[in-house]
């Protein structure tokens, strides 16, 4: 195969065709949209990875860099590309929080709610204020220009975290994991058998309660876009209000190491539902996690 440009369109007749096939568009009247380019980039399924132009548009600007990729080899080149914002200055230490989706290449509507939620921040740098955010948009990008859940090599990269596993990606984002020790990590994905909006509390048990205090508002904030699925089971896991206490092994995590474990959140749109509603909804419960967070700390310097 020869080597792929990620931010070029490639063979977007087909892409759209595909896209279109399992989408039915609808028109927010009362919310603020999505800037076009985001929503054009939804017809890029399975093409390029179109939807981190604004992105690189934006790279460079007050507070907001994109760093060098994540390279690898699978058949040809390949690049799990990073950008970083700095919040404004807060009260104390930067907070780190690790951002990753798109781990799952047929869930491109995560990397647009981030991409949406990047861009807001430009707009309004003080919803970060004492923020370091490293985003992580395309955690998967041989899937996502597959248009399939898995990476190229077969395996589904969300049950591959911290088991000596052999795929580049899962051992680049390790690297990362181990090198940053977030105060917070946010994992976004998308799930076409869900009728609403949830989340799993996906790491350490010790970090449960801290993670539960900030799912909560995340979903009451995201229901503002999208319903709230309330099933006593999701997913094939015990569930209350939409938060789920378990969640498969193998997904990204953080590491086992001494310290106050980070947050850690699996947040999740209904994949069926309109596509700018899930970018709305990821962006509205971002904006919410970190709003709390700095709540908590301000009023639990020790949490």
């Amino acid at each position: 195969m020869k080597e792929v440009s990620l931010m070029k369109f490639i063979n977007l007749d087909r892409a759209v065709s595909a896209f279109d096939s399992r989408r039915e568009w609808h028109t927010l009247q009362s919310v603020p949209r999505p800037s076009d380019v985001v929503l054009r980039a939804a017809a890029a399924f399975g093409a390029a990875a179109s939807f981190l132009e604004p992105l690189d548009a934006l790279a460079g600007s007050a507070h907001f860099y994109r760093r060098s990729g994540l390279v690898f080899e699978r058949g040809g080149r390949w690049e799990l590309p990073r950008y970083q914002f700095f919040g404004p200055r807060g009260g104390g230490d930067a907070m780190r929080i690790g951002i990753f989706a798109t781990i799952h290449g047929d869930e491109p509507e995560s990397g647009m709610g981030l991409v949406h939620f990047l861009e807001g921040l430009v707009r309004q740098p003080e919803l970060a204020r004492g923020f370091i955010i490293e985003a992580y948009p395309l955690c998967n990008p041989t899937g996502y220009f597959d248009a399939t859940r898995q990476a190229r090599g077969g395996k589904d990269l969300n049950r591959e975290f911290w088991r000596d596993s052999a795929e580049p990606e899962v051992r680049l984002l390790e690297e990362e994991l181990l090198r940053h020790r977030f105060d917070g990590i946010i994992s976004l994905h998308c799930d076409d058998t869900s009728e609403g909006v949830y989340g799993f509390l996906s790491g350490r048990n010790s970090g449960a309660v801290l993670s539960g205090h900030l799912l909560e508002p995340a979903l009451r904030a995201a229901e503002a876009f999208l319903p709230r699925n309330v099933a006593a089971q999701i997913d094939g896991f015990a569930a209350c209000g939409g938060v789920l206490r378990n969640c498969y092994e193998g997904v990204l995590r953080a590491p086992d190491h001494d310290g106050p474990p980070p947050f850690e959140i699996t947040f999740e749109t209904p994949q069926r539902a309109p596509v700018d509603r899930q970018i709305e909804a990821f962006n509205s419960a971002l904006i919410s996690i970190l709003a709390e967070y700095r709540q908590l700390l301000a009023h639990a310097p020790n949490l």
